[in-house]
């Protein structure tokens, strides 16, 4: 009787097994991409979020048609009185350029504490330790929640941006001011401020995963982008008159400037400034999320 010998193979299943659990490279956890999709129907799906999107749309083109009725009602004064004209002409440029974006200081809030709440509800909940369960790596996880709120508020500020710009038009038709929504300037600010506020988005987002509780995260973005810019120009000294420059609130405006406005950074200052203020915060955010216990 012969016996015959089987070579034991790891089955194909076993091996697409291993395969799969980082894309193409071996280690634990799933792939970004399918962190990066499991992350974004997280985001979609919160009632919460849908709301604060909502919300900044709605903020964003009333703010837009209220802007564009005070312009006009300026413009008009202004042809009455010749001290209200002195001033118009002293701000110079065209100043229904930036009537789409009247509303970018409350967008700024909104998705800024939308970054936050995406990263301190996880703690709150108790919904992190699903999350790193799944993602051993904790790092995927954070990158995916970063580009989700990154790209999402850079979309809907884009958008609304030009929607603010369609309702202004015709309500400064009626004052006779004219809006180019396809300038070169139109097109310059809602880049801009759309990058800003997807900028704020990230900060808060690092907030929210540095100090892990929502209402200290919304606290800490406020005081950062409302408060202290206030206090800053009340306390005396020329220490923080120049320190106010280089608060991350203050780096829109040179950036969006047709010319260099005084006593502001230079536009290519204020955009390392403000690179600054996001790249340092979720660097350490990405840290010490991958060493603190959760």
């Amino acid at each position: 009787m012969s016996s015959t010998t089987v070579e034991s193979t790891p089955s194909r299943r076993g091996a697409d097994a291993q395969r799969s659990g980082n894309g193409s490279s071996s280690g634990p956890g799933p792939s970004f991409l399918r962190v990066l999709n499991s992350e974004f129907i997280k985001f979609r799906t919160l009632l919460s979020t849908l709301i604060l999107l909502g919300s900044t749309v709605v903020v964003m083109v009333g703010f837009g048609a209220l802007s564009a009725w005070g312009t006009g009602q300026f413009s008009e004064a202004a042809a009455r009185d010749p001290e209200v004209g002195a001033r118009l002409a002293a701000q110079g440029g065209d100043i229904a350029v930036s009537v789409p974006t009247s509303g970018i200081a409350f967008a700024q809030l909104i998705l800024g504490s939308l970054g936050v709440l995406l990263m301190s509800s996880e703690f709150t909940t108790g919904m992190a330790r699903s999350t790193f369960a799944a993602v051993p790596k904790r790092i995927p996880a954070f990158a995916a929640k970063l580009v989700v709120v990154v790209v999402t508020s850079f979309v809907v500020t884009a958008a609304s941006t030009l929607a603010a710009g369609f309702v202004s038009v015709p309500i400064l038709d009626n004052y006779g001011l004219g809006l180019d929504l396809g300038s070169p300037q139109s097109v310059k600010l809602l880049l801009v401020n759309s990058i800003y506020v997807a900028a704020v988005a990230a900060i808060g987002m690092a907030l929210g995963t540095l100090i892990r509780n929502s209402a200290g995260g919304i606290m800490s973005l406020v005081g950062l982008f409302f408060v202290a810019p206030i206090a800053f120009q009340l306390i005396p000294g020329d220490f923080f008159v120049e320190a106010r420059k280089y608060l991350p609130g203050n780096t829109v405006d040179p950036l969006t400037a047709v010319e260099h406005l005084p006593d502001t950074l230079e536009a290519w200052q204020a955009a390392l400034v403000l690179g600054a203020w996001v790249v340092i915060p979720v660097l350490l955010a990405a840290v010490l999320l991958k060493r603190r216990d959760v």
